[in-house]
């Protein structure tokens, strides 16, 4: 690493079509972070053709574990774009600079301390998800081989978000696109050739995530020349700021897998084949909505560099584009499941209540993501616009009040299809309380820092 002049001095986004900045920020991001979810689609594909319900199910337990960590490298790597993008479009270049390399370091220390806890508590997490005998067995040798990969995959997403914070999208997405093509390959090689099953899988991801590490610290230290020396004291110097907004950053992803967790215990309930369809689903979500799930990160380097420019009318611009490419977005997606709804159940070998869960999905609840895209869209202006705990409070909110009492209602009501139409009827209602309020904050943060 050197602290040579960065080759980045311009911010990209406070000129021109902020439609065009939100498509190709979008589309480039949800490559990249649909890549890493395809991982784990990979993963089930190639375990399902095992035909074995309990590997299956154990996936789906082991998963909800894992995408704790993921979602906490989300979180910090909100604040590390949100502060380089900031003070980038604020024309402070080198300040940019330490708040990437402090970002940089900080994800990879608490990467580091999820990963022993995870270590050390994965057996009492799984039986709280309702996980016991062989797909528990299962789930935590999945969790103990991924234990190193937890770590290089905090570090190349931050990395891959500091990226989106200087505009260069395209470097951004290889850094998740290479681990779904690692993966990918070397799946086969592990789980087959080996004969090493769901061990052969994490291990596979685990070199995948080595790799997309690898080209991440690349692109930001020698490609961009943005990192300096990893250092405490710079941490030390930065953490007020990115603790600011990385904390509530970190809660409102945390969110995600709380509210997943919960469902998974719901459904627990009626057997390990509807905690496989379920896994299916849980699987299926980010690959086919990867673009909703790149919004929050595509859409806030936009809205933080014309604001840090006070270009407010191009901030709430940015918004409403946001939205507008999440409703197209979610209704051609939605259009697509429907119509091959019966072939994915077929493709991941699905039987029995697994089947039902997947075509049910595909069927009745693909479009209520279009709600869930604008609440994203939503937090990438609260976390911009200095409203960070706004998010957490929405999120939580939702995994909560939006997903525990119409969940428990759905399960009474209509069994797993139930508990997935009541968490819908949720999600509805908190992306539209989330947008609304941040049309009214965009409104605010123009009038306390006008032009």
């Amino acid at each position: 690493m050197t602290t040579n002049t960065p080759a980045v001095r311009a911010a990209p986004f406070i000129t021109g079509s902020t439609m065009r900045h939100v498509a190709v920020m979008t589309l480039t991001g949800a490559v990249g972070l649909m890549a890493l979810f395809l991982v784990d689609l990979i993963d089930l594909f190639f375990l399902s053709l095992l035909k074995q319900t309990a590997v299956t199910a154990a996936i789906g337990y082991a998963g909800t574990v894992v995408f704790v960590n993921l979602s906490v490298a989300i979180g910090t790597g909100i604040a590390a774009a949100a502060l380089v993008a900031r003070n980038l479009g604020a024309g402070d270049v080198a300040r940019a600079r330490e708040y990437a390399t402090s970002a940089l370091l900080f994800s990879l220390i608490v990467s580091g301390l999820i990963t022993l806890a995870i270590a050390l508590g994965s057996g009492g997490l799984l039986s709280l998800l309702g996980a016991t005998g062989e797909a528990k067995r299962l789930a935590q040798v999945f969790i103990w081989t991924m234990t190193p990969g937890y770590v290089l995959i905090g570090g190349a997403l931050c990395c891959s978000f500091i990226l989106r914070g200087l505009g260069d999208a395209r470097r951004a997405m290889y850094i998740t696109l290479s681990t779904a093509i690692v993966t990918a390959c070397a799946d086969p090689l592990f789980i087959f050739g080996l004969g090493l099953g769901i061990q052969g899988a994490a291990i596979a991801t685990v070199l995948g995530y080595l790799v997309s590490f690898s080209i991440g610290l690349y692109s930001v230290a020698r490609v961009h020349r943005f990192l300096n020396p990893l250092r405490l004291s710079g941490l030390r110097r930065d953490f007020p700021a990115l603790w600011g907004i990385a904390y509530p950053a970190i809660l409102t992803q945390v969110a995600t897998p709380f509210a997943n967790a919960y469902m998974t215990h719901e459904i627990s309930a009626f057997g390990d084949e509807a905690v496989a369809g379920f896994a299916i689903v849980g699987r299926l979500i980010p690959v086919a909505y990867g673009v909703i799930f790149a919004l929050a990160g595509s859409v806030g380097p936009v809205i933080g560099q014309n604001y840090g420019a006070r270009k407010h009318d191009r901030v709430r611009q940015t918004l409403t584009d946001g939205l507008l490419f999440s409703a197209i977005y979610t209704l051609g997606a939605s259009s697509l499941l429907l119509l091959f709804r019966h072939e994915i159940a077929e493709g991941f070998n699905a039987s029995g209540r697994s089947v039902d869960i997947v075509v049910f999905f595909c069927t009745f609840i693909g479009v209520s993501w279009a709600f869930a895209g604008a609440q994203f869209v939503a937090n990438a202006a609260f976390n911009n616009l200095g409203r960070p705990k706004l998010s957490t409070a929405f999120n939580w909110g939702k995994a909560t009040f939006g997903t525990i009492p119409f969940a428990l209602a759905g399960a009474w009501l209509g069994g797993p299809e139930g508990i997935l139409a009541g968490t819908a009827i949720g999600s509805v209602l908190f992306g539209v309380a989330a947008v609304i309020v941040a049309y009214r904050i965009v409104k605010q943060s123009a009038a306390e820092r006008p032009q």
